[in-house]
């Protein structure tokens, strides 16, 4: 595939999403609510932070109090612009997984409204409200940790002469943009019974242009603290227009696509032999 047109036929996925959201405000209010009351609450534990950070460096600092002033501010400077600096790390990385969990059954009526409208999506497989949600968190904060460990691995490579400053926006970009989408298509993969991150990593490699194409833009646009609040029930709703075109097609009624590294269910049932004209088995090598 033209990785040019991928692209383009990814970042226009979202736009897709855009569109079937706008046509419902409701349900576009209700989508954007969650985003903004993460905003405001991540806004307020910032500012919170920042009014009391003098003290909480002087207290996690005592052993510096008799030290000469320039030292001592030198020392306690650093530590408060790491500290700030690592809260607004936190923030950026947790905001997507924050707000997904926050409105989920907001943005799981936002995925299934765009299934219906595509139509040819099959039922959710059943499974116990108790173990979907440890599976969630589970997922979620070991994303949250790689989004992490990529961006401090992206920050000391741009750290490198000449190049680092090349390198590490866009390695954090591209990587980011990825593990978002792996977060954005969760909905319709679960529905479809694929309920790992390796099943959806898997079937996104196989068009990764046009999931960078979908993701990346999207990455950049959540990162914008307010514009978040109006990107966020789009990007749901293209997550799942994404999802639907990296899975083949699943008829109603019919097993959903399995991952091919995945072994067969030790309690499936052995494939039909042939019949006789009488019902009979017929034996191996019978015309």
């Amino acid at each position: 595939m033209n990785p040019v047109r991928e692209v383009f036929g990814g970042f226009g996925v979202l736009l897709r999403g855009l569109a079937i959201v706008l046509r419902r405000p409701r349900l576009f209010l209700l989508g954007a609510l969650p985003a903004l009351i993460t905003s405001l609450l991540f806004l307020a534990a910032l500012v919170t932070l920042a009014v009391n950070l003098t003290d909480l460096v002087a207290w996690a600092t005592p052993f510096a109090r008799e030290w000469d002033t320039v030292w001592q501010g030198l020392l306690r400077g650093a530590l408060s612009v790491g500290l700030l600096a690592g809260a607004v790390l936190v923030m950026v990385v947790a905001f997507t997984t924050v707000t997904l969990g926050l409105g989920a059954p907001i943005y799981d009526k936002i995925a299934e409204l765009v299934e219906q409208e595509l139509g040819g999506a099959p039922e959710a497989p059943e499974e116990s409200l108790a173990a979907g949600l440890v599976r969630s968190i589970r997922q979620s904060v070991g994303i949250v940790l790689v989004s992490l460990l990529v961006t401090v691995g992206a920050f000391l490579l741009g750290l490198i002469p000449l190049v680092g400053w090349m390198i590490g926006p866009v390695l954090t970009a591209v990587m980011g943009g990825w593990l978002l989408g792996v977060e954005l298509t969760a909905s319709a993969f679960d529905r479809r019974g694929l309920l790992l991150v390796r099943d959806r990593r898997h079937f996104m490699g196989t068009r990764r242009w046009r999931v960078l194409g979908f993701a990346v833009p999207t990455y950049f646009l959540l990162a914008i603290p307010f514009v978040a609040v109006a990107v966020f029930p789009a990007a749901t709703a293209g997550g799942t227009i994404l999802a639907r075109e990296l899975l083949p097609a699943t008829p109603q009624g019919s097993q959903p696509p399995q991952d091919p590294r995945t072994p067969p269910h030790p309690h499936s049932p052995p494939p039909e032999q042939p019949q006789g004209p009488q019902g009979a088995p017929q034996p191996p090598g019978h015309p």
